[in-house]
């Protein structure tokens, strides 16, 4: 593409993104999740099986936003406290106390295997986005 031609595509994009925005984005909640299942059922009535359609490429970014959502929310360690949830992951990943800087230094790790330390809110939103797990998963 041209430079003009991008800088035309971008003018027009954010003409068009500021009435979407609210709606069109990764969920973050089940109210979010929803929203976007509307939003996607609908599109595929209108879509159909036009895999040519003009709107196909929306119909795939909020599929592809709903199915990994899913996978967040479905890989959550249920009955499980945060520490041995970690403990498990560390495992299933074959992970040591070193190769887990989210939390910080290997000492720092290691008090909160033994439960001397609590994981703090930017520790857990950290772990939660790298094994794509509830922030809850870690929270006793």
């Amino acid at each position: 593409m041209r430079a003009a031609k991008i800088n035309s595509t971008i003018k027009s994009t954010i003409q068009y993104w500021k009435h979407i925005s609210h709606d069109i984005h990764e969920p973050c909640n089940t109210d979010d999740y929803h929203k976007l299942s509307i939003i996607l059922d609908k599109l595929l009535d209108i879509v159909g099986e036009d895999e040519k359609h003009e709107l196909i490429g929306l119909v795939d970014v909020i599929s592809h936003m709903i199915t990994m959502f899913d996978e967040r929310e479905n890989y959550q360690i249920k009955g499980l406290s945060g520490i041995k949830a970690l403990k498990f992951l560390m495992a299933e990943h074959h992970l040591n106390q070193s190769n887990l800087p989210e939390i910080g230094s290997q000492g720092v790790v290691s008090e909160v295997l033994r439960g001397k330390r609590k994981l703090n809110v930017t520790q857990i939103k950290q772990l939660s986005k790298r094994f794509h797990v509830s922030p809850n998963t870690f929270i006793d």
